[in-house]
């Protein structure tokens, strides 16, 4: 590290977004090009520069900043060049000459204290004295406050978003409460609050620590799936967290409550604890659902009639229980179809649509992600939008609360069908219920079988387990369902029924290895080589499925493996390594966390936009089209076309999805799957997560590893509980 000093000449290119910047500094009358984040810094600024000198591969020789401190500057020349550059505001050169002419080295002084004398120089008010004073001391103060983060070890850019939300109150605030950050500021956790507080000196049993660090324990809950933790449970690790004992946790939980932070629910000999939100989330949902099961008196003798001209129309021919089911649809406002693949949930969709359409009514259809939607448009002929989409997400607004579709401006329409109801958490359903006007059909179809959403609550479950509303339980496997092994198998493996190995299927094969690096070169040959061409489809749409992260078999090692001989490193291909992991122009990529805001646009091969939006979701896949390292952008194509444009700053919302987790692979269907197996820890490597992989392939499923890993967790029925209250509010409602 070195250290450098002097003038900026020229900012050539700022980043709105991260505060990148790129600076000509004349240094010992030699321009030298720095680059880092300079947030504040105007031409004209003296600047004392800490770092290193690095060769870019485009832009040549740069000082690559790791810290700085704005100086003010000290001879009349100096003074003379910051006031003219334009940095304050209604000052240009000819005036900037004439106040350091009348003031000298004197000038600063002048404006700090002296701000009226200002008003001696000719072409300046008072007024405007006043307004170039208030300038400079802002300017002033970012840089004291600068200073001060920065001794408690905090970046550039988050002392920016903190000066920007406190202004001078941020002395007080980093040394009576740091963890008001974690509340009030994007991108501030608990984690970074509590290394601040360390700094700062805040004690271990403070009791702001204590409080903050209760309200992360539940979120990180939430990130479990949990919508609350047993008390006992939420002591324990809130306890272990802040290093203090369960006692000294539990005397927060009343003024918690008090303060509308939490709430305490008793069931039983339980004492539940919520984050408010979550509690008052599943309260609502559960009175939603309830006000739209409404009963409709249809004659049998009429719907059994419009049913025999469907099939007359479609040549679809439904049994008894479909025809139940389109029965419940009619008769009810609120409706739960179940079934696992083969089950004939498609075919009743087909007909509830052809039925209400028949009727003279509106239907929207949607589903939780764009695959899952675009599966449904495939399968009904009917479009099908993603939830969020059809909510309306407004990109200036986090959260539910950026739907714009809402209780004051309900979605416009007579039956909703949503397909694909295990993925939806608690959060998204308690938005699209609001949507919702009493006298709506709601059909909800999914597979309870399938993983729970990656969000919390269990959504799906708790609606049916409550008992509260009519569910279609679907479980016979049609005759031409049944021709097809992934479909059979998935059902053996959900009914813990042995599954035969002896690869004579023609859709479902057994690869038996025992070396993880073997079960990898497999799996090499099958994406590359084998089965793209038996699919009859890309490399690309081919995808590796695996219980774990971690691990020899896990979704790190594999995806730096795959990357490897899929898409090696090539002098044509720009590169951008972030957080440990390359990304390269054509890496097959995974968002990993909801962006409410990023925005996309669908454009003609023209370069046209036809239609544009906001939000890309957890799990979404695509492709790095362009690497852009001066404007430190990476622009991905998603599916449907979206095309994004990702600041580096972002990156750590995406990572490399040539093998993703089968959690991951929720609501999504490719032509061919391949599953590695080997070993694991028992309480992940179940039989819920197998059948899950097992139903995402549509012609091919292959899996390599042990037999023995494969009979196990065909065996095991465990399923790690998840504490969600849903089913819980529904039967205290109807009780």
């Amino acid at each position: 590290m070195e250290t450098i000093s002097g003038y900026v000449e020229k900012v050539k290119f700022r980043s709105p977004e991260s505060g990148y910047t790129v600076l000509y500094l004349t240094v010992d009358e030699e321009e030298v090009t720095s680059v880092g984040i300079f947030t504040g810094v105007e031409e004209g600024a003296f600047l004392e520069i800490t770092g290193e000198y690095v060769e870019h591969p485009s832009y040549g020789m740069q000082f690559k900043m790791s810290s700085f401190e704005e100086k003010a500057p000290q001879d009349s020349l100096a003074i003379e060049r910051y006031l003219g550059s334009g940095a304050i505001k209604g000052v240009g050169i000819a005036l900037a000459a004439r106040i350091v002419r009348k003031f000298k080295e004197d000038t600063f002084r002048i404006i700090e204290e002296e701000p009226e004398r200002l008003a001696e120089v000719k072409g300046i008010s008072e007024r405007k004295a006043m307004e170039i004073a208030d300038q400079v001391n802002q300017k002033k103060d970012l840089r004291a406050a600068m200073l001060f983060l920065q001794q408690y070890g905090i970046n550039t850019a988050l002392a920016v978003k903190i000066y920007n939300t406190y202004g001078s109150q941020i002395y007080s605030i980093l040394t009576e409460n740091p963890y008001r950050l974690a509340d009030d500021i994007d991108g501030v956790g608990f984690k970074t609050a509590d290394e601040i507080a360390t700094r700062v000196g805040i004690r271990t049993d403070s009791d702001f620590r204590i409080r903050s660090g209760i309200l992360y324990t539940l979120l990180q809950a939430s990130g479990e799936g949990h919508t609350y933790l047993p008390m006992e449970e939420l002591s324990r690790r809130a306890g272990e967290l802040l290093g203090v004992e369960e006692a000294s946790v539990e005397v927060h939980y009343m003024n918690l409550a008090m303060d509308r932070k939490i709430v305490m629910q008793q069931k039983e000999e339980v004492t539940q604890i919520y984050a408010s939100s979550f509690y008052y989330m599943e309260a609502n949902t559960a009175s939603m659902l309830k006000q739209l099961d409404v009963s409709y008196d249809v004659p049998d003798i009429e719907i059994e009639a419009r049913i025999r001209q469907i099939e007359k129309q479609t040549n679809m021919c439904l049994d008894e229980h479909q025809v139940n089911a389109v029965k419940e649809a009619v008769r009810n406002g609120l409706l739960v179809i179940t079934g696992g693949p083969g089950t004939g949930k498609t075919t009743i969709i087909n007909t509830i649509i052809r039925y209400f359409e028949l009727e003279g009514m509106d239907i929207f259809l949607a589903a939780p992600t764009g695959r899952a939607a675009k599966r449904m448009s495939e399968t009904t002929g009917f479009e099908a939008r993603t939830i969020h989409r059809m909510l309306e997400l407004n990109a200036g607004v986090e959260g539910n609360a950026g739907f714009l579709r809402n209780e004051q401006n309900p979605l416009e329409t007579d039956v909703i069908i949503v397909d694909e109801m295990s993925m939806v958490d608690i959060s998204l359903m308690y938005a699209l219920l609001k949507a919702i006007v009493a006298g709506t059909r709601l059909i909800l179809v999914g597979d309870i079988n399938q993983l729970p959403s990656v969000g919390p609550g269990s959504v799906l479950k708790d609606i049916i387990d409550s008992n509260q509303f009519h569910t279609a339980k679907l479980t016979k496997v049609f005759r031409q369902a049944s021709t097809s092994d992934i479909i059979v198998n998935a059902h053996k493996i959900n009914q813990g029924e042995e599954v035969k190995l002896d690869n004579k299927s023609m859709d479902f094969f057994f690869l038996k290895r025992y070396d993880a690096d073997k079960i990898i070169n497999v799996t090499l040959q099958l994406v590359k080589q084998k089965l793209p061409k038996f699919v009859d489809a890309s490399e690309y749409d081919i995808q590796v499925l695996t219980p774990m992260r971690k691990g020899l078999l896990g979704v790190e090692r594999l995806n730096q493996i795959l990357q490897m001989y899929l898409n090696p490193p090539d002098q044509k291909k720009r590169e951008k390594e972030y957080g440990g992991t390359i990304f390269r122009e054509g890496d097959k990529v995974m968002q990993i966390k909801n962006n409410y805001q990023i925005e996309w646009e669908i454009r003609t091969k023209f370069g046209l936009c036809v239609d544009k939006g906001t939000g890309i979701f957890n799990g979404d896949t695509g492709i790095i089209e362009q690497i852009n390292e001066f404007a430190e952008t990476m622009t991905i194509s998603f599916d449907e076309g979206k095309m994004v444009e990702y600041s580096f700053k972002n990156l750590e919302e995406l990572e490399l999805a040539y093998a993703i987790t089968i959690h991951k692979s929720q609501g999504s269907e490719y032509p061919a799957v391949v599953i590695p197996l080997l070993s694991g820890p028992r309480m992940l490597m179940n039989r819920n997560l197998l059948y899950t992989a097992v139903t995402r392939a549509k012609k091919c499923v292959t899996i390599v590893g042990d037999e023995e890993t494969f009979r196990m967790m065909v065996e095991n029925n465990y399923e790690q509980r998840r504490y969600s209250g849903l089913c819980d509010r529904l039967m205290d409602m109807c009780s």
